[in-house]
């Protein structure tokens, strides 16, 4: 059984883009930010030019927006994050019974943080990160912390 999706209480930013061509085509933002050609690698059966695939950019947007989920719990829990705080997201994508899904590993540094504090804000921030909440009961999403 799945869950009910959570209707937001207002919407307070809509990021608008268009794609055209699907994965050997172009996506373009409404304030002309974005633009890019996307290309589909050799795994999923492109020919493997360099170029921009949707799980590179899924897997870049859930890191950053997961580093912004851990700024915000770490100023409820005065914990001064380091400059040098990163994410380095993995997406990948497979087969299911009658279809494809992806499956997510976000590999966190917070350097200078003892590791019992970390684990804890890594958590907390996954609570609260909007996309954590929107894979949630259908990706798989492991959060691992790195030195």
């Amino acid at each position: 059984m799945s869950q009910a999706a959570q209707k937001l209480e207002k919407v307070v930013y809509t990021a608008y883009a268009e794609a055209t061509g699907g994965r050997e085509g172009t996506i373009k933002s409404d304030d002309g930010a974005l633009d890019i050609v996307l290309t589909t690698p050799k795994e999923l059966g492109g020919a493997g030019t360099f170029g921009v695939n949707p799980e590179q950019m899924f897997a870049g947007g859930y890191a950053a927006c997961f580093i912004g989920a851990l700024k915000v719990v770490a100023g409820k829990e005065k914990v001064v994050l380091p400059d040098a705080t990163k994410i380095a997201g993995e997406v990948g994508i497979g087969p299911i019974p009658g279809g494809f899904n992806i499956a997510v590993v976000l590999n966190i540094s917070l350097p200078g943080i003892e590791a019992s504090v970390a684990n804890d804000l890594i958590e907390k921030a996954h609570q609260v990160c909007p996309y954590s909440n929107a894979t949630r009961g259908n990706v798989d999403v492991e959060l691992k912390l790195v030195s």
